[in-house]
């Protein structure tokens, strides 16, 4: 014993009532900003005293009162109020709310009684204190405790446990899981069901996500929307759409997150008139105003190439979120509207947001896609500043932006200050040297890649293949498409069957090309029969040439360029009646040829020009300085121009 005390005479403590009476009266200034205080007299009545606690505890839970939700539990202490499990339940989730997990899980094991309230509030609570697999852990392991309890877990027990799997995408504990539900029938409970489809939709499990969804009979608008969101996530639009009509033909109008999710499947050509259409239900809805949906209306029009609707929505956008910002600048950006990006940055930067990882790493790409260098090095001081750079999307588009730029030692410097470069950095690095012709470095590169551990994908192999292919690198081109369908599985998708093929093709080897051609498991796109008419016109083929061209008149009827292509080549070689032929099929077609341009970057703004080209401001001023130039020429080599 340590110490020991002696009093003189017996201490007198307050009655119950009156002390905690005088103990609520006290100063409690956050408390009593949310709720109203009792007076003295009230706070005699029992009735009442549970009541304010009750009020209290949910008080400091919704707002995170730790220190006040502490001494309220040191008040039902003193004064009697422990026995109440309605009381301690509230308590607990104080605490959890508080991520105060050691204090719950103390508080849970004195209670004398627990009932399956008690447990569901242990089990969720840990599951939102943090998103370690450690919490994961100890929430199944209350699950087992509970189960050897006896105690019989109920709807929410499951959509809480269902969810720690969605999170980890744990399916083989989700299985189990589900088992378990058919077991107890809750399985047919909407609560459960809906967490069951969303596991199923994240897995891209959608046949069992469907199973599930039929099986449940009386849906809620949260199970028509994960059903919906289940075929959007896993690029299932018709299915999508689909379950939207049968939902409204269900009576259900549907919410911001129905109208979000269908969208999101509206985003190309095929179903832009569906995204029309859905816009027009958003309008009578009034949920036009709505953030989420606006946002993914910017989405639709800016992904359907119709910036100027997408502008529109975001002007009429009352509160704007990042994600709003974000939404009509990347949507800028894929429309090649580089200016308009740094412009919107500007504005949001005056109006006070601050960009995320996602704002700067798409302004970066649009300006990569603009050639516009400056910009590209002041986003890139940018990032520095702002400590993005630390980012592995913001280091990967500033590889790609300054390898279009044409400043690939920016590229090289930026790889080598990834402090984790993942499959998307190297990648990107390979592709900039293949982009250069530096096929070396590139196939070096990608070597380096494999050391690391790093397992290609469809990307990588197609950027070291435009690297063999530009260099003429036969035996190690051939090499890679081996190791990427032999070794790695991996299905050759067009752009590789191009890259093999103009390989082969640039090297002299055509019959071998046409081979390779005619072994494809699938139709020649237009790009590898193109590929193929450029090396047979380099080589003097022209009946392998005129076969190809066959092929891509039947593909591409409509683009003109395509004639003029063949044209050409059969006027390099004299044979005139193929030209005259050629000419006439072009003759029928309606698509004007579109001229190449060439640009240059001067005090922050590209010039373009095209050839014999006289509408720039400048053109006299420049005509006039390339003759001046050309004189000085013409009379050291002796040749007129």
């Amino acid at each position: 014993m340590l110490c020991k005390f002696h009093f003189k005479k017996q201490l007198r403590f307050p009655s119950t009532a009156y002390s905690f009476a005088t103990q609520c009266t006290h100063s409690w200034s956050k408390l009593r900003i949310f709720m109203p205080f009792p007076d003295e007299t009230q706070l005699r009545d029992p009735r009442t005293v549970h009541l304010f606690c009750a009020n209290a505890l949910k008080v400091s839970a919704k707002w995170a009162l730790f220190a006040e939700g502490k001494q309220l539990h040191a008040h039902l202490i003193k004064f009697g109020f422990s026995h109440v499990l309605s009381l301690q339940n509230q308590i607990l989730i104080v605490y959890l709310t508080c991520k105060e997990t050691k204090d719950a899980q103390k508080l849970f094991e004195e209670l004398p009684i627990r009932n399956v309230v008690s447990w569901n509030i242990l089990i969720r609570g840990i599951l939102g204190c943090g998103s370690a697999i450690e919490y994961a852990h100890l929430c199944f392991s209350y699950f087992k405790r509970m189960l050897l309890e006896m105690v019989v877990p109920d709807s929410t027990t499951l959509n809480g446990l269902i969810g720690v799997c969605v999170k980890f995408r744990d399916i083989d504990v989700g299985f189990q899981l589900h088992c378990f539900a058919v077991k107890l029938r809750l399985d047919l409970d909407c609560f459960v069901g809906s967490v069951l489809v969303d596991l199923y939709a994240k897995c891209g499990l959608v046949r069992s996500a469907r199973m599930v969804f039929h099986a449940v009979s009386q849906r809620d608008l949260v199970m028509w929307n994960v059903m919906i969101s289940c075929y959007a996530l896993n690029r299932s639009p018709e299915e999508a759409l689909g379950i939207f009509n049968l939902m409204r033909s269900d009576g259900a109008n549907g919410d911001e997150f129905t109208f979000s999710s269908v969208l999101t499947v509206c985003d190309t050509l095929d179903y832009y008139d569906f995204g029309r259409k859905l816009h027009g239900h958003i309008l009578k809805q009034s949920l036009d105003s709505d953030v989420l949906v606006a946002t993914a209306l910017i989405n639709m029009y800016a992904k359907n190439q119709n910036i100027t609707d997408a502008h529109k929505l975001f002007d009429r956008v009352a509160i704007r979120n990042i994600v709003a910002w974000n939404a009509i600048i990347v949507g800028c950006g894929n429309c090649g509207e580089g200016k308009e990006v740094m412009k919107l940055l500007k504005e949001m930067l005056h109006e006070g947001f601050s960009p995320d990882e996602l704002t700067i790493s798409s302004t970066i790409s649009s300006c990569g896609y603009a050639c516009a260098i400056t910009e590209t090095m002041l986003l890139h001081a940018f990032a520095v500043k702002s400590s993005f750079q630390e980012f592995v999307s913001v280091a990967n588009s500033l590889i790609s932006a300054y390898s279009k730029c044409g400043s690939i030692s920016n590229a090289c410097k930026c790889f080598r200050l990834a402090a984790e470069p993942d499959l998307v950095t190297w990648s990107s690095f390979i592709s900039a040297y293949a982009f250069h012709g530096l096929a070396k470095e590139a196939t070096e590169t990608f070597e380096k890649m494999l050391s690391c551990g790093v397992i290609p994908d469809q990307i990588s192999f197609l950027g070291v293949l435009s690297a063999c292919s530009h260099s003429g690198l036969v035996v190690e081109g051939l090499h890679y498409f081996n190791l990427m369908t032999s070794v790695y599985q991996i299905v050759p998708e067009s752009g590789h069957y191009t890259c093999l093929v103009d390989l082969l093709g640039r090297y002299g080897l055509i019959n071998e090309a046409f081979e390779f051609l005619r072994s494809l498991p699938m139709e020649a796109e237009s790009n590898t029969l193109g590929a193929f008419i450029g090396s047979c016109n380099v080589h003097a083929n022209i009946g392998l040439a005129k076969w190809a061209a066959e092929k891509l008149f039947i593909i591409e009827p409509e683009k003109s360029v395509n004639y003029a292509v063949m044209s050409n080549i059969y006027a390099s070689h004299r044979h005139w009646c193929d030209v005259e032929r050629v000419r006439g099929m072009m003759g029928n077609k309606g698509d004007a040829r579109v001229p190449g341009c060439s640009w240059i970057e001067i005090g922050n703004q590209v010039h373009s020009f095209v050839s014999n080209d006289k509408t720039h401001p400048k053109a006299l001023e420049m005509y006039a300085t390339l003759k001046m130039l050309l004189w000085p020429m013409k009379e050291k080599s002796g040749m007129n121009f």
